[in-house]
């Protein structure tokens, strides 16, 4: 908590200055100095963490931020105190050959690397280091994105304060065992999975073996290397990956029942999808503003994300765009394009491109009626959250099982990147203009996933000051200090299995005793009958 000095000299001080002193105590008493880790060079991923930690800032904290994205303009009580540089250029800069490229990379294998091994890298770095000595004053609590690199909750460890964990999607396989988190793979799906609920019975087998092959995977990735990068930098004492991972204290996901189903979950995950939908440090631009307020028809507001560009995608798939995008005037469509110029000629003059777009902003927007995305979960909240139908069309990752999901619940359709044709094209824009069940059921949607007794960020916050107050086991399940032999009841079961089978036998033998003694009895009464005769 923070600490005003004591004012000495009271008789010489105004009354105004007074009242504002003690004010400002009072504003700042409740408030914790937090620590957060996110040096993930993902753009998509710091959607979700920047407005948190500006919504805990607002709460009354201050937070000191490990990060590739450092903020533009200064924001009170939030400090970019380590900016990490950045080699994976993402942001608009990912082509149609290099998203293929990555679609035929394993899943796992890139979250144990990139998001995993890479970052642990970093705990050689001296900055990174001082972070691990006391401070006054002390932090409360360290706040780290858990996806691949859990080897930065030796920060955490060191300073001896709560590990609070932050997952931008449902969680992975690999990160169930950290809270106790049951799994139940009879009807949830491994989330790098494109099932939905409820799954026959092949499915199920599948869910069940790809499941442990993705566990085995990432461990036999991760464990043995960012446990040699936590002792090499910090002491051949310091515990192993996996230790640590039974650390956090608490974990915030960005999901919702509404949208990823029920789950079986223990009090240590906390779900706050939709944290991201706030509008503050977005600026709607005078033009654009005009432009959607005259779009009398309705807009279709279209963006494949943050890192992709459209512009380089097949010359076939953008004239299919052209042709059908075209067909639909006088409804507009407002394109987030990263490099205008490099679209092929003919572009229909409903469109109206731009390098950036105050996403939110638009989906906002009374007079918008669709959204064509490639189906990233933060934008795809964002769209549920607002009511929009969608047409989906996904490029990689989580993009299918989103699409997937939304389309079970009839607020989108979805088209094939590899396999678009003009009909289909054609056939989903009429659809979803037209049709008024997308409409309806995004809307319907849109309240359930609003309809809670606290906003996503108040959520947050009661729980990371709920960890802190009563320390970082308040919420820890029995089940993180169990092996999945116990959790499973193995050992119980191969007891009364062998309690059985003891009785079984126990009961066979005294059966086949009886009919000895029996039979033995039958042959002395008969032989004696014989000797008697």
């Amino acid at each position: 908590m923070f600490r005003l000095k004591v004012i000495k000299n009271y008789g010489k001080m105004r009354v105004l200055p007074l009242i504002f002193l003690w004010l400002s105590y009072l504003s700042f008493c409740n408030g914790y100095r937090l620590l957060a880790l996110f040096p993930l060079q993902v753009k998509s991923h710091f959607v979700m963490f920047e407005p948190l930690m500006k919504g805990l800032v607002r709460k009354g904290h201050q937070i000191d931020v490990v990060t590739s994205f450092p903020l533009k303009k200064p924001y009170p009580n939030y400090t970019d105190i380590v900016t990490v540089p950045i080699t994976l250029k993402l942001v608009n800069n990912m082509s149609y050959e290099m998203m293929n490229n990555l679609i035929s990379e394993n899943q796992t294998h890139v979250v144990g690397t990139i998001g995993g091994n890479d970052l642990c890298k970093l705990l050689a770095d001296s900055k990174i280091k001082e972070l691990a000595q006391p401070k006054n004053p002390p932090y409360d609590a360290v706040l780290m994105e858990v996806f691949g690199a859990q080897c930065l909750g030796i920060i955490a460890y060191l300073l001896k304060v709560p590990l609070i964990g932050v997952s931008t999607t449902s969680l992975y396989p690999w990160l169930h065992q950290m809270v106790g988190q049951p799994e139940n793979l009879a009807f949830v799906p491994n989330n790098m999975l494109t099932f939905t609920a409820p799954m026959n019975f092949w499915q199920r087998l599948y869910n069940v073996l790809r499941t442990l092959y993705d566990k085995w995977l990432f461990h036999y990735m991760t464990t043995r290397e960012q446990t040699r990068l936590i002792r090499e930098n910090f002491g051949p004492d310091m515990p192993g990956v996996r230790e640590l991972e039974r650390k956090v204290s608490l974990i915030l996901i960005n999901s919702h029942i509404t949208l990823n189903g029920i789950h079986p979950t223990t009090p240590a995950v906390v779900d706050v999808g939709g944290l991201h939908v706030y509008t503050e440090s977005e600026t709607l631009q005078p033009e654009l503003k005009k432009w959607m307020d005259d779009s009398k028809d309705g807009f279709i507001y279209f963006t494949f994300g943050s890192m992709v560009m459209i512009e380089t995608f097949p010359r076939e798939f953008l004239k299919i765009l052209y042709a059908s995008l075209g067909k639909i005037a006088p409804v507009r469509i407002l394109m987030k394009i990263p490099a205008p110029e490099k679209l092929p000629p003919g572009l229909p003059e409903n469109i109206h491109v731009s390098p950036w777009m105050p996403q939110l902003k638009i989906l906002k927007h009374p007079n918008i009626r669709a959204f064509i995305t490639h189906g990233g979960l933060m934008g795809t909240q964002e769209a549920v959250s607002c009511g929009v139908p969608m047409i989906g069309l996904p490029l990689f990752a989580d993009q299918f099982t989103n699409i997937n999901a939304y389309v079970a619940r009839n607020i989108a359709i979805r088209l094939d990147v590899k396999t678009l044709t003009e009909k289909s094209m054609d056939a989903a824009l009429n659809a979803i203009l037209q049709d008024p069940l997308y409409r309806e059921s995004a809307r319907n949607l849109s309240q359930r996933f609003l309809d809670r007794p606290l906003d996503a960020i108040d959520t947050a916050n009661y729980w990371i000051e709920y960890v802190i107050r009563y320390g970082e086991n308040s919420l820890r399940s029995p089940a993180v200090d169990m092996t999945w032999w116990q959790l499973s009841l193995v050992d119980v079961i191969g007891f009364l299995l062998f309690c059985a089978v003891l009785i079984i036998a126990l009961i066979v033998f005294i059966v086949q005793f009886m009919f000895k003694l029996m039979h033995k009895g039958v042959n002395t009464l008969y032989s004696r009958k014989l000797k008697a005769n």
